[in-house]
């Protein structure tokens, strides 16, 4: 077969091009926010707010309101929540998160098992990104355009909450109202992925690609770039793989991300494993070169001894 025939057949269907279009679409804004997520630290923030939404999405079919809009309030409600258990109790973040997170999703699941339906709303854990409609595509565009937008209108804002809080604080931004934003965008980009690779994968859109950039540069203006140039060649690719090998879509994304995050790992110019490895024994070879040998030494010039 033609390689080019490899690349445009599954083109010919139009459920492949509305898959094609929204993983690309959601991967470039997952990743963007991705590169903060990993610099602050909360990707087990990422974590809840994805697993948070489900009750929001089957309460939105159950009312006959847009996915979207259900999934949107629940990611919002859960940073609420987890926000105010943080601040007004003992328990720390992390149990906070761990808290609210596993009530909501079971919540959700507890829905699904209850509400009568026509429609498998499985495909919300799991994702169904090739029965993705344009009507759908629309939705995750326009959120996606609200997120990215945000996000770099504000990079410069939000890199210094990540890097430096007190700062930020003290030329005269509120680090609160900085993380309270950056919380927002991700339970709005978290609806975005949703409808590419469901709850459960979500987290993996929201992080892997910030930590494969992260791993190959020490410029955050770089990791801007490389992060969704990573993330949108894994979605292509792993849309296609799943054509050919009829696999599920949002998982064979996922693991082509992962694929691209374990090769950073093993590969990275500076940072990665086989790299320091050649290069400590590259560093080795040099110094045992250099040294001089036990018997090379030259003797001493015999008019000089007395």
């Amino acid at each position: 077969m033609n390689p080019l025939d490899l690349v445009f057949d599954p083109l010919a269907y139009d459920f492949m091009t509305r898959a094609l279009a929204t993983a690309a679409v959601a991967s470039i804004v997952c990743a963007v926010l991705s590169c903060w997520l990993v610099l602050v630290g909360w990707s087990l923030m990422g974590d809840a707010v994805s697993h948070a939404v489900l009750p929001g999405v089957v309460l939105a079919y159950v009312v006959g309101a847009p996915f979207a809009l259900g999934a949107l309030v629940f990611g919002i409600l859960a940073v609420a929540l987890i926000g105010t258990v943080r601040d007004r109790s003992r328990v720390k973040e992390d149990a906070a998160i761990g808290i609210v997170f596993t009530t909501l999703f079971a919540l959700g699941l507890v829905l699904i098992s209850v509400t009568p339906s026509q429609t498998d709303l499985n495909h919300i854990i799991f994702g169904n990104l090739l029965g993705v409609s344009w009507g759908d595509f629309l939705q995750v565009a326009i959120l996606a355009a609200v997120a990215f937008t945000i996000l770099i209108a504000k990079r410069h804002d939000f890199t210094l909450y990540a890097f430096d809080p007190a700062h930020a604080h003290a030329i005269g931004l509120n680090p609160r109202l900085l993380g309270a934003a950056l919380l927002g965008i991700l339970a709005l980009t978290a609806v975005v992925a949703l409808q590419a690779v469901g709850v459960i994968l979500v987290v993996a859109m929201l992080i892997i690609p910030g930590a494969t950039a992260y791993l190959l540069t020490d410029r955050f203006g770089r990791m801007l770039v490389i992060s969704p140039t990573i993330a949108v060649t894994c979605a292509v690719a792993g849309v296609y793989l799943s054509y050919y090998l009829d696999t599920a879509t949002g998982g064979t994304i996922v693991l082509a991300q992962g694929a691209a995050f374990a090769l950073a790992f093993l590969f990275a110019p500076r940072r990665g494993i086989v790299t320091q490895l050649v290069a400590a024994r590259r560093r080795s070879a040099e110094a045992m070169a250099s040294a001089p040998s036990a018997g090379s030494a030259e003797p001493r010039n015999a008019s000089t001894v007395v």
